[in-house]
């Protein structure tokens, strides 16, 4: 019951932030004048960060110092829960995120990921997929990184998803090296598919090493993956047995 009336407190006061920020976020748009909409992209972040301050979450990151300033990126993260995106949000990084197109079509949260210029991808369509990598080349030229969840979709058991081979084709074309992010915990902080809650959780995120595209070819672009893959499932045991 306890569960039930924290979730209930938590979207609401999620919608009413969400609704209160949207024109915030306007009036930051309307005067951003870089093409790229760094300034709103900053501040629609901002709003992860707050929706993640109305939840029991407990969030702890590590390895930021393998972050390094001025440098763009293929961000890449395994991912569990939407809980993700507002952990992420954490991160104090100049990128467009890949999203599902579906949310751009939804009221408020669609008009505010239009307006930062974040990058809609339709999971169904190749030729979509394709043409949205290409946006996504134009951003890391102008000198933004993306952040992007190869996997596609949630999770279901916490083990990770097979990846897609568009980000690293991507990060070798453009010779941008990737950040590989773990995130762990919050499948049990927001579970898929349940719009409850979990009760005080702890979310770890894990920024690893960069992962330099010298030598590699986009022949090779399924064995960076592979590689890539391999360590955040390698990072990610490491952070469970650390919870035990």
């Amino acid at each position: 019951m306890l569960r039930l009336l924290r979730s209930v407190w938590i979207w609401t006061a999620s919608a009413v932030l969400v609704l209160s920020w949207t024109p915030l976020l306007a009036a930051v748009w309307l005067f951003d004048r870089d093409p790229r909409r760094l300034r709103t992209g900053r501040w629609f972040r901002r709003l992860g960060r707050a929706l993640a301050k109305i939840n029991p979450w407990r969030i702890r990151i590590s390895g930021r110092e393998n972050l390094a300033p001025g440098q763009v990126y293929v961000i890449v993260s395994n991912h569990q829960s939407m809980a993700d995106i507002p952990v992420i949000s954490h991160l104090r990084v100049d990128a467009k995120w890949l999203v599902k197109a579906e949310l751009f079509r939804r009221p408020f949260v669609g008009w505010m990921l239009r307006m930062a210029r974040d990058v809609p991808v339709e999971r169904s369509d190749r030729r979509k997929g394709a043409k949205a990598l290409l946006q996504c080349a134009r951003f890391l030229r102008r000198g933004c990184s993306i952040v992007c969840f190869p996997e596609g979709t949630r999770s279901r058991d916490g083990q990770v998803l097979p990846f897609s081979e568009g980000p690293f084709q991507l990060a070798i074309r453009e010779r941008v090296p990737i950040l590989p992010l773990v995130v762990e915990g919050s499948a049990t902080a927001l579970p898929r598919n349940s719009w409850i809650f979990g009760g005080s959780s702890v979310v770890q995120l894990r920024v690893l090493k960069a992962v330099s595209v010298d030598g590699w070819y986009i022949k090779g672009s399924t064995a960076l993956r592979d590689e890539v893959r391999r360590r955040i499932i390698e990072e990610l045991g490491r952070l469970r047995v650390g919870r035990e």
